[in-house]
């Protein structure tokens, strides 16, 4: 079962997703910190208020399923992982510290409560597709939330993927889009027009659902009511900032694969309560 976490705390568990994230990032001298920040109110609410799990037994066969199809979003699920008590916080110092470490720059399934290896892009709802199948062949009552990048959409296999998930009414299925309107060299709609969004999912088969993706009570009540239709796999367009909460970052571009200066830390550390740098 999930931990009892009750909503007025959500916003806490965001706010530490936040301060990880910038501390983790700095630290290593690398990671991407804008997809990581726009991210961290859904993580909170999947974790805080919707899905079932048991850090304690990773692989619960009855545990709803995460993956995080922008893995290079991963400091955001690092962080929460370590809140929900999968692995010890001292872990999060060691975040691209050596090659073989448990926290890498992309999640894998060697750490506890990561469900897929994730970071080459327009895979995690093919995955998806195959854990929310094998629930219902199973009789399983568990859900598969999906969490995607924007631009990751512009990869042809996400469409091969939501026109499966339709033909097979696979209501088991929430896919969020990361809808921030940014990816590593320009706004998307620069690069290849994504919109209209909300029409294209509904063109295959979905239950759309457009929410403002900063918004905790937004987040938890449209979560809350899944599947928005039964038999139809849900799509849940989560209008976000890049970079949310760093003010200085938000909404630009150079801050998809950029990290703060330790002067910049040291200037915002205080502001924001952040922990020491402190390297071992």
């Amino acid at each position: 079962m999930n931990i009892d976490i009750k909503l007025n705390n959500v916003e806490k568990i965001a706010e530490q997703i936040r301060k990880d994230s910038i501390w983790m990032s700095t630290r290593a001298g690398t990671g991407h910190l804008g997809p990581a920040l726009s991210i961290a109110d859904i993580m909170a609410v999947l974790y805080g208020r919707i899905m079932k799990y048991n850090p304690k037994d990773p692989s619960w066969p009855d545990r709803d399923r995460f993956i995080l199809s922008k893995g290079h979003g991963c400091l955001a699920l690092y962080s929460v992982l370590a809140q929900c008590g999968y692995f010890d916080r001292a872990l999060l110092g060691e975040f691209c510290s050596k090659l073989d470490t448990m926290l890498p720059g992309h999640p894998e399934r060697k750490l506890p409560g990561v469900e897929a290896n994730t970071g080459s892009l327009g895979h995690g709802i093919a995955i998806g597709i195959g854990m929310a199948m094998a629930g219902r062949l199973a009789n399983k009552d568990y859900r598969v939330f999906v969490i995607t990048g924007d631009g990751e959409l512009q990869e042809g296999s996400n469409w091969e993927a939501a026109m499966a998930a339709a033909h097979h009414k696979l209501d088991n299925l929430v896919v969020i889009v990361d809808r921030n309107k940014l990816q590593l060299g320009d706004f998307t709609e620069n690069i290849s027009q994504l919109e209209p969004l909300a029409k294209k999912w509904d063109s295959f088969g979905w239950a759309v659902k457009v929410i403002d993706g900063h918004n905790i009570k937004e987040i938890t009540d449209v979560l809350s009511s899944i599947p928005l239709t039964r038999g139809k796999p849900s799509a849940i367009i989560a209008s976000t900032i890049k970079s949310k909460g760093l003010k200085f970052a938000e909404n630009k571009v150079e801050w998809h694969y950029k990290v703060l200066t330790e002067q910049q830390y040291k200037e915002i550390k205080d502001e924001l309560s952040l922990e020491e740098l402190a390297y071992e």
